[in-house]
């Protein structure tokens, strides 16, 4: 199997987050920097709080990881970006920079749900734990990102993220409960407490499990390898939500029912 070198980026939340992937390769160099390792994958990762400011790390950060892996731009396979659903600026951020480089190295592009990105390090927080992950992070606005997944390992050695209900937008108290044992992975059980009833239900909550580089490169290589990456043309971000910003009455009724 030949080398794959794939750059991922994350700019959905206030973190700016990229990550650099080496896959069947043995001769890569030891490094001290923060990295990832398992079997012929190898994974060189950069995760910064930059606020609204992503736009002008993201790039300083990938030619950090290029130097420190030894490798250089155009070593690059693929790219994968978190394509939410996350924050606008942030979404529009990452499937910019990625169609960018993208189209500069002739490339394709593989858009990761932040989501399935969020479940993915559930589960390289913990691999023991129940297959079945439903995310939930909280979008603000009194409402809840969510989406509900089961990692499937018979078949394939690598496994696979199988989607049982996609990315959506709820109120906390309306998602519905898994059937089966589960891991709830997000921020949504810290924002809203008893708000978000399926949190009391989990096997696991996973609180550490958000958008991050290093899930999204893991599950980009899996897209790619599967063949399903596409032309950084098609490349779009995933924004469930069509609204930006609630009216000054719609706030209001939140905070109102928040402290009830």
């Amino acid at each position: 199997m030949t080398r794959t070198v794939l750059l991922a980026l994350d700019t959905s939340t206030e973190f700016c987050s990229a990550a650099l992937l080496l896959a069947d390769s043995v001769s890569a160099p030891p490094s001290s920097a923060p990295q990832y390792e398992s079997g012929p994958i190898r994974v060189w990762f950069r995760h910064e709080a930059t606020g609204a400011v992503s736009s002008a790390r993201v790039l300083p950060m990938v030619r950090e990881l290029f130097d420190t892996a030894g490798l250089v731009l155009a070593d690059c396979d693929a790219i994968a970006f978190g394509a939410g659903p996350g924050s606008f600026t942030g979404l529009r951020t990452a499937t910019g920079v990625a169609q960018g480089l993208a189209f500069g190295l002739n490339v394709p592009v593989v858009p990761v749900s932040t989501l399935l990105a969020c479940a993915e390090a559930a589960r390289l927080h913990d691999a023991s734990l129940p297959a079945r992950v439903l995310v939930a992070l909280d979008a603000r606005m009194d409402e809840v990102y969510w989406a509900d997944y089961l990692f499937d390992d018979a078949d394939d050695a690598q496994g696979e993220w199988r989607t049982l209900h996609p990315a959506s937008l709820d109120a906390p108290g309306a998602l519905p409960l898994p059937d089966a044992p589960f891991v709830l992975a997000g921020n949504a059980a810290a924002a809203f407490g008893d708000r978000l009833p399926v949190a009391a239900a989990a096997s696991v909550v996973d609180h550490e499990a958000l958008p991050h580089a290093l899930p999204v490169a893991l599950v980009g290589l899996r897209v790619l390898r599967a063949g399903h990456a596409v032309a950084p043309e098609l490349a779009a971000p995933e924004y469930i939500r069509n609204k930006v910003a609630q009216t000054t009455a719609e706030r209001m009724q939140a905070r109102e029912e928040a402290t009830r």
